[in-house]
């Protein structure tokens, strides 16, 4: 409602673990419970809210990228039972929330390689785990099979292609750093989210000529789009690469 204070948005962390499979770099996804309000049912990668417990791990409690690093590798071993080396965290992304809404986090990602352990899921807000190449998962959200909230879907379309851990790693450590503050717009046959970069992104016309850096969440299916170059800084202040 207009006039109304936005939803704080919550510090929060979630992990991409990455393995070597048979037929090429594998991400684990983890299906949350189905009851839970937030992308209840929906599968993500291992993540949560920051506790006061990861501050004080980080030894400054105004630090928050130093505790979601701590929260990262906490959530690894709560939901999925695996054991992360803080050392082989590399951050890629921050996703926040849209204003508006009644529940919004502010997200960092990273990714790490996941070690020898077996996952064991919490059988709490956790019920299920996959191990899947990012191109099978997004095959599988298509064809309806699974769901993915946005930040997944965009995250394993880049992940999509590479054969190998190392190549994943050494390609999001090359990245720029980018945050992410969706806007949502609603277009026939669906909605579109747009990122900064895309040509729309401040008009909201999105038939605006230009650059595109999209996801287009249609009744026919969805579609990342982008054509735009990423930018060393997307809609947020800069986050020094070797702080992460």
């Amino acid at each position: 409602m207009s006039g109304q204070t936005p939803a704080v948005a919550h510090p929060a962390a979630t992990v991409v673990l990455l393995r070597d499979g048979a037929s090429g770099c594998e991400v684990l996804l983890v299906r949350r419970n189905a009851q839970l309000s937030f992308h209840g049912g929906a599968w993500v990668f291992p993540g949560g809210r920051l506790d006061p417990a990861d501050y004080v791990a980080a030894g400054d409690r105004n630090d928050t990228l130093s505790a979601a690093r701590y929260a990262a590798i906490r959530e690894a071993r709560e939901e999925a039972g695996v054991n992360v080396a803080l050392g082989g965290l590399v951050g890629f992304s921050r996703w926040v929330t849209p204003e508006g809404l009644p529940k919004r986090f502010d997200t960092w990602f990273f990714a790490a390689p996941a070690g020898a352990e077996t996952v064991r899921v919490d059988g709490g807000e956790i019920h299920e785990h996959r191990w899947m190449r990012p191109e099978e998962a997004l095959d599988a959200q298509r064809l309806g099979e699974i769901e993915l909230p946005p930040p997944t879907f965009v995250t394993l379309s880049g992940l999509s292609g590479h054969q190998c851990v190392d190549a994943v790693v050494a390609g999001l450590a090359a990245r720029p750093f980018e945050t992410y503050l969706p806007r949502l717009h609603v277009v026939p046959g669906g909605a579109v989210t747009l990122y900064a970069g895309d040509a729309a992104y401040e008009s909201g016309d999105v038939d605006a000529p230009g650059a595109r850096h999209r996801l287009w969440m249609l009744e026919a299916g969805w579609r990342y789009e982008r054509t735009a170059p990423p930018p060393a800084v997307a809609g947020a202040r800069p986050v020094a690469r070797q702080s992460l």
